[in-house]
């Protein structure tokens, strides 16, 4: 029976809170009418913060925001109220301002796609499509401009690249003179570290060196000889007659 009466005090509670009123989404519409932009808004956000999924109050508080001169925000507001919409005059009435939005701050090609969603969910409405053709010629006679900073970007990536295959080349070119002095360090090296091959004592043999020996021997003796026999040829000098 306790159980009972709990679930009873909470169905009540809820279908109190399904029944409460939106207060401030009415008040908001008058201070509108009387042009208090000012109080209009907070009572709209007021109604926004109560009812989250209420797409009217996105669309009210997005209009007036629009009548203060802020697009940027109004464009945010009117894009909530497009998520929330739940029938299609709403969704075109979102989508409708949402390209107003988007005109005033001269981005035509997101303003055209507004306008022509807008004319999807009402086709008859002859504002919306006015808005959508000077939304075209605008467009047309205002191409969108080319990211800079990705040309930029582009320019610097092409340049590194040129750079690049400049010092590629210059690598592979040879200095002659660079070769030169490489190859003489490279012997100065290998003289340092004992490469230079050297002779061996045990390359010749005691037999030649002792016929090397006896050859100077026999050539020694034979200019003796031919001394000693130059000085006997040689004429004796006379002594002096008295």
């Amino acid at each position: 029976m306790k159980n009972i009466f709990t679930l009873y005090i909470l169905f009540n509670v809820f279908f109190a809170i399904a029944q409460e009123k939106d207060k401030h989404l009415p008040q908001g519409n008058e201070k509108f009418v009387e042009k208090n932009y000012v109080d209009a808004e907070a009572e709209y956000r007021l109604s926004q913060a109560q009812f989250t999924k209420k797409s009217k109050a996105s669309y009210n508080l997005g209009t007036v925001i629009y009548k203060q001169n802020q697009p940027s925000e109004a464009k945010y507001q009117f894009e909530k109220a497009i998520k929330d919409a739940k029938s299609k005059p709403e969704k075109h009435e979102a989508f409708h301002n949402l390209g107003n939005s988007l005109m005033k701050e001269k981005e035509y090609s997101g303003a055209v796609e507004a306008y022509k969603n807008a004319l999807r969910n009402n086709p008859s409405d002859e504002e919306t499509r006015y808005n959508y053709a000077l939304a075209k010629k605008m467009l047309k006679e205002n191409p969108p401009k080319k990211d800079d900073k990705k040309d930029d970007k582009k320019k610097d990536k092409d340049k590194d690249k040129k750079d690049d295959k400049k010092d590629d080349k210059k690598d592979d070119k040879k200095d002659p003179n660079k070769d030169k002095k490489d190859g003489k360090n490279d012997k100065d090296k290998k003289d340092d570290k004992g490469d230079k091959p050297q002779p061996k004592p045990n390359d010749v043999s005691k037999q030649k060196i002792e016929n090397l020996l006896n050859a100077v021997n026999n050539e020694e003796k034979k200019v003796q000889n031919k001394v000693k026999a130059q000085k006997v040829q040689a004429p004796v000098k006379a002594e002096k007659d008295w």
